[in-house]
């Protein structure tokens, strides 16, 4: 007879946080200083009178930037600002950052000398301390992985997992433009591998492609806050769309949602820029990424202190899990909300 194979299961039905459940299930802490592990923004370890944060992103050439519009000044801005903004997620203040690298001989010295400008720039922007990490050689390509450590006082630090029924949602700044942003550049790219004289067309496009390109981790939003005396009582950062990081909090909260399609901010040059690629400028905001702005629910008594607050906008409210995850349109018409963001485990399947 035949020998039995094992099954194979493919990454990509689990998807990037399917596989990370899978792969720490059944892990339980070993020292009492591991408050929190898998599963937020950051591990949580307790630190005596504060509590530390941990977080770690790997960005990986060809998966998660592409160099042919990537300026390497910008990819180190960009990798700092990522983990950064893990750690505003958390509602604390980042500290240290340690970056890995693992790179091919395609790349000289000055090219890695680029990218660690754009990592100091940001680490000086928002008071980070560059304070190690490794370098290897690679077969191919670039890769990058920042360890970011920060801390929180023990009654500052907010979960995924703790929104409650009847509170309000809000999100900082706008959604999408990110997305359109990375749009404009793979077209660009595309025009000019089919004639190489052609020079890109971005003049005018300068808000969008910042959004892409040199994003900003919003620990102004952390410190305005609390300077307002309102504590979310969930919080997430948006790198993979609205739609996946609402989904991540109602998940992880046992509780529902509704958004209203009318409230979801989204700047003027974002709508432009999705007339041209002809996709809805909701479409971008729920599923575009990549976007670093907050999501966090707050308690109703909460609305009188962040209502005119210019940077926040309430977006919609939680509700029991019975009822569902919907986005109410402008028309009226409730929709479940489904995650169609960006998946690595996909990327990594094809």
């Amino acid at each position: 007879m035949p020998e039995e194979r094992n099954p194979r299961t493919e990454l990509s039905e689990l998807g990037e946080f399917g596989l990370i459940g899978h792969l720490t299930s059944g892990i339980v802490p070993l020292n009492a200083s591991t408050i929190y592990g898998n599963g937020d923004d950051a591990a949580v370890i307790d630190n005596g009178s504060k509590r530390t944060l941990v977080s770690t992103d790997l960005l990986v050439e060809s998966v998660h930037f592409d160099l042919s519009y990537t300026p390497l000044k910008h990819l180190g801005y960009k990798t700092a600002a990522v983990n950064f903004s893990d750690i505003a997620a958390m509602n604390g203040t980042p500290r240290q950052l340690l970056i890995g690298l693992s790179v091919s001989n395609r790349f000289s010295v000055e090219a890695l000398d680029e990218l660690y400008e754009g990592l100091r720039m940001a680490c000086d922007r928002y008071h980070v301390d560059l304070v190690g990490g490794d370098t290897t050689a690679g077969v191919a390509g670039l890769m990058i992985s920042g360890t970011v450590i920060g801390d929180a006082d023990p009654g500052d630090i907010t979960y995924r997992h703790t929104a409650r029924e009847n509170d309000l949602i809000c999100v900082s700044g706008d959604l999408g433009g990110a997305y359109m942003g990375l749009l404009l550049l793979e077209r660009e790219k595309q025009v000019f591998k089919a004639n190489p004289e052609m020079q890109p067309d971005l003049d005018g496009y300068d808000y969008i492609l910042e959004r892409q390109l040199k994003p900003e981790p919003r620990l102004d939003i952390v410190k305005l806050l609390k300077e307002v005396g309102v504590r979310p009582t969930a919080m997430i950062d948006i790198s993979d769309g609205l739609a996946s990081e609402i989904l991540h909090i109602c998940d992880r909260s046992k509780v529902g949602c509704v958004l209203y399609e009318e409230k979801i901010p989204i700047d003027p040059s974002t709508a432009i820029m999705s007339v041209e690629f002809s996709i809805s400028p909701i479409t971008a905001a729920m599923n575009g990424g990549e976007d670093y702005e907050l999501l966090f629910t707050v308690a109703m008594s909460d609305y009188e202190a962040l209502k005119d607050l210019h940077e926040i906008t309430i977006i919609g409210h939680v509700v029991a899990e019975s009822a569902g995850t919907n986005l109410v349109s402008k028309d009226g018409v409730q929709i479940p909300i489904v995650a169609q963001g960006w998946n690595h485990m996909n990327q990594i399947a094809d």
